[in-house]
């Protein structure tokens, strides 16, 4: 049996065919004695050089015995293997080239009921069903589309290997894109999360690497998730009051996610250069660059270019670890709204944010022939954060007292 499926798996006059649709329903008077041994000596004949005769072969012969006999237990086995191997060959290609998603994807499950670690078919599920959610512009795909990534990402950093990498480069490929599906569909729901599945597709040499949306989206994570959640708890906890060392605390806190903020958006203002296809975009990210950096530095943009233009020099900065102690640097003065010292705060109220969660439009084409997945994306990017007063809010009280 494993060579009739060895076999199988290299034919590829398996593609050019419905394995399902001929021959299944003899004539009537097809079942006759000659018949059947004329089907048979058929089957035998093209079972190693055309499998798709021999299984049309072996389809009707079956069709016409009502008995259970060493024939039909044979032929049973090898018309089940072929059908279970050609749904794995004709999968990739409906997948990736046709882009028949639902006929691939179904294919895929019925795959998987047989073989439910199989990791090749698991990849495709995920990140084929993001392309199919992205393609059909149908979210019901969404949850197969992060389970499967999920799964697939820990299989292949538990070790195991997968039969074909193909249509991706090798591994390192392979999990970056995985965990880019794991962070646009974590991106509205749990932003947080996407922050780190964004940054870890970022730590791998591939082409994603040098996306400039792969860091606007890094930004864009922390700005809904981390950020807005340590501004409203700052809100909650200390703007009105006297200034203390938590409130202090509390401002260094915000004041590293904006930090990786500012490097995020400088890294997609940086790869964006002068390529055409990112103007628009650009523009919106060197707003946002500017907005972060003026709040961090005195409302002064001294010092911005340079960051830009060597910002891909450096190592992307990990997310960052709470702090439960204040720096020596920020417990020596008084910290203002900005989240900076007295030494360098200004007197003009640094402007605050709250931002939501951007709302993406992706698309994604795989070509028939291609080595790896070509991404095409489009993305509506979210407004210029417009300031408030949270932090503001308590600078000026602390300058009363």
């Amino acid at each position: 049996m494993k060579k009739i499926i060895g076999i199988l798996a290299m034919c590829a006059s398996l593609l050019a065919v419905s394995v399902f649709a001929q021959g299944q329903t003899p004539a009537q008077g097809a079942c006759t004695d000659e018949a059947k041994t004329a089907l048979y000596t058929d089957f035998t004949t093209f079972r190693t050089t055309d499998p798709t005769k021999a299984y049309e072969a072996g389809k009707k012969y079956l069709a016409c015995s009502q008995t259970e006999d060493q024939y039909t237990a044979y032929l049973k086995k090898w018309v089940t293997a072929y059908e279970k191997e050609s749904r794995k060959i004709k999968m990739v290609p409906l997948l990736y080239g046709d882009k028949k998603y639902t006929e691939a994807l179904g294919l895929g499950k019925e795959i998987l009921a047989d073989e439910p670690e199989n990791l090749r078919v698991i990849i495709d599920l995920g990140y084929g069903s993001y392309l199919a959610a992205v393609s059909l512009k149908n979210e019901s795909f969404n949850t197969d589309a992060l389970n499967y990534s999920r799964k697939a990402i820990q299989m292949i950093e538990s070790g195991k290997v997968p039969a074909s990498w193909a249509p991706f480069k090798g591994k390192d490929d392979t999990l970056a894109y995985l965990y880019d599906v794991v962070g646009r569909l974590s991106l509205k729901d749990n932003p947080g999360a996407a922050v780190s599945s964004f940054i870890k597709k970022a730590q791998f040499d591939t082409d994603l690497k040098k996306d400039p949306w792969t860091y606007y989206f890094i930004a864009a994570a922390y700005e809904s998730g981390p950020y807005t959640k340590l501004s409203a708890d700052y809100k909650r906890d200390h703007e009105g009051k006297d200034e203390t060392p938590q409130s202090k605390l509390a401002l260094e806190n915000i004041n590293q996610v904006v930090d990786r903020m500012i490097d995020a958006y400088a890294r997609a203002v940086a790869l964006a250069g002068n390529d055409a296809k990112y103007q628009t975009q650009k523009k919106q990210w060197m707003e946002d660059l500017s907005t972060w950096y003026k709040f961090r530095h005195n409302q002064s943009d001294a010092g911005m270019n340079e960051l830009i233009a060597s910002v891909l020099s450096k190592p992307l900065p990990p997310e960052p670890t709470p702090l439960t102690s204040l720096p020596a640097s920020a417990s020596t003065g008084t910290t203002t709204s900005g989240g900076m010292t007295s030494t360098t705060a200004a007197t003009t109220a640094e402007a605050t944010t709250t931002v939501k969660a951007p709302t993406t439009t992706t698309t994604t084409t795989v070509g028939a022939s291609s080595a790896k997945p070509a991404v095409t994306t489009s993305t509506t990017t979210p407004a210029k954060p417009k300031p408030r007063n949270d932090h503001a809010t308590t600078r000026r009280n602390n300058r009363r007292h």
